[in-house]
């Protein structure tokens, strides 16, 4: 009878842990975060969620040269969760990424670029334009505290990152930029790999986000 008893509560509990659902939200970096977990079992979480920063702009200057910057950061993402104490976990996974820059220069006549070893006055035309692009997909691997409450309101935390090298791309044209006997292409080559060395050391796309979830 007592063994019968206990087989009921163990196949309730993980009744229970099967049918469980839950909704969160965060907010941080990347964004702001929508997402749905499902327990497997009392240590083991899976979930998924959708987060982003949008579009917005900004203007920035690089080795000298005035770029008016796009940022574009969308991120689809797939997780598993370990609790190893209470809410506390770990959390590792996979992102699907649409992050990218595109900074355009444009020369306004008076001002001096530098790109490799030479400095001339960029005319109007001569327009310089560099695209930053992280991969698509990419591993994810952090620390969190929520996702573990048998129903009801929560709070969860995330710390973590995707990991990825950005790809470095660039166009340029215009009578100075596109005059090989003034500005060379060894001087691009040298222009882009000062912006590669820079961009280079962004080898992550981090998660810092705070929320709120219910399990029903």
């Amino acid at each position: 009878m007592i063994r019968r008893s206990v087989a009921a509560a163990v196949l309730l509990a993980s009744a229970s842990f099967a049918h469980a659902g839950e909704v969160y939200g965060n907010i941080g970096l990347p964004g702001v975060m929508l997402g749905y977990a499902h327990p497997v079992n009392a240590s083991f979480t899976v979930r998924g969620d959708i987060g982003s920063l949008g579009r917005y702009k900004e203007r920035r200057t690089e080795d000298g040269i005035a770029y008016n910057a796009k940022i574009d950061a969308h991120r689809a993402g797939l997780f598993g969760d370990y609790f190893i104490s209470g809410g506390l976990r770990l959390t590792a996974g996979v992102t699907f990424n649409n992050v990218k820059a595109n900074l355009d220069a444009r020369g306004d006549g008076v001002t001096p670029w530098e790109v490799g070893d030479t400095t001339f006055v960029a005319s109007p035309d001569d327009r310089f334009n560099v695209k930053v692009e992280y991969p698509k997909t990419t591993p994810y691997l952090g620390i969190g505290y929520g996702h573990h409450q048998e129903s009801g309101w929560g709070f969860v935390f995330d710390l973590g990152a995707s990991f990825g090298k950005p790809k470095v791309s660039e166009t340029h044209s215009g009578p100075n930029l596109g005059n090989p006997a003034l500005v060379s292409q060894a001087d691009i080559d040298k222009e882009m790999a000062e912006i590669r060395d820079d961009v280079g050391k962004l080898k992550v796309i981090p998660q810092v986000s705070i929320g709120v979830n219910y399990r029903f």
